[in-house]
């Protein structure tokens, strides 16, 4: 069988979709896009040191092991 994937714009759109299903009798469940803390944070201060310009070029492994030092 086919699976869907939709995108409610709001709760409303939400909570109508699970209506219609509960209606039906379609099985489903709900997932949400939350990511941890921790990455979310890394890629916020990554973003801030591009924007600033505060970048490393990668040139190759050597460079790599050598500012990991």
């Amino acid at each position: 069988m086919d699976v869907l994937i939709v995108y409610p714009e709001n709760k409303e759109q939400l909570d109508a979709l699970k209506a219609i299903m509960r209606a039906m009798k379609i099985a489903f469940k709900q997932e949400s896009d939350v990511y941890p803390l921790q990455e979310v944070e890394g890629v916020t201060q990554s973003l801030n040191q591009a924007n600033k310009g505060q970048l490393t070029p990668y040139t190759g492994i050597k460079d790599m092991l050598f500012f990991m030092k």
